[in-house]
């Protein structure tokens, strides 16, 4: 059997597409839910560890830094596989959603935290003279301009958050990774995990260009 036949089965890729394309909506679905709770969440905890009184400042950076000395696998596993055991039971997509959505916010409380530090002190102290309230100067002045700097590396997350969907596949959810293996086992040929290594490419590719480009453009002007 030659290598076209055994790796790129035109025949075998046809037949797989549709699974490939619903593995590909879970996908997306999961990665978009993570990048949104996910950054909800690390922008909490960023503002609880910079503002916040001192022991939920700690408790903060624990979270923070659990979070980000754990795999996501490893994560996945426990609030799948060990919850249950108190009671607890979650479906596989909230399992995932959940553990992506804990890492990511780690990783994003971290470059917020470093986008608002960066942010000259003269800002805070303008906000304070026109007397605005600390959250809406935070909310109208500060995270404004914390925005164009942690968008690159942000960005940068949610395109690795998209490839840690892949995971999700120990608990059997769904999503391209799992679609493309059983895809494989059910027609006894590696095509469709060819298949769905192609359609991560075409999808995580303008992602990466995407990134590229915000970062070029933040070195050519720190303002933008």
């Amino acid at each position: 059997m030659g290598l076209l036949e055994t790796f790129f089965n035109w025949d075998v890729l046809v037949r797989a597409f549709p699974m490939l394309i619903r593995g590909l909506g879970n996908t997306l679905l999961l990665g978009c839910a993570a990048i949104v709770f996910g950054g909800l969440l690390g922008l909490g905890v960023c503002l609880m560890r910079l503002y916040a009184p001192k022991p939920l400042r700690l408790l903060a950076v624990g979270f923070i830094d659990i979070f980000r000395a754990t795999p996501i696998l490893v994560v996945l596993i426990m609030i799948y596989y060990a919850l249950p055991f108190v009671g607890i039971r979650l479906s596989a997509f909230t399992s995932a959603t959940l553990a992506l959505s804990m890492v990511l916010g780690a990783f994003t409380a971290e470059v917020c935290r470093a986008g608002i530090e960066n942010i000259p002190k003269g800002q805070f102290e303008a906000a304070a003279a026109l007397g605005l309230p600390f959250w809406t100067a935070m909310r109208k002045v500060i995270l404004p301009q914390a925005l164009r700097i942690v968008v690159p590396p942000l960005t940068s997350n949610a395109v690795s958050i998209f490839k840690d969907t892949a995971l999700a596949s120990v608990v059997a959810m769904p999503d391209l990774l799992k679609q493309a293996t059983d895809a494989q086992a059910l027609m006894a040929n590696p095509t469709p995990l060819v298949g769905a290594a192609l359609i991560y490419l075409l999808f995580l590719w303008p992602l990466v260009r995407l990134v590229s480009w915000l970062e070029q453009r933040s070195k050519a002007d720190p303002r933008a």
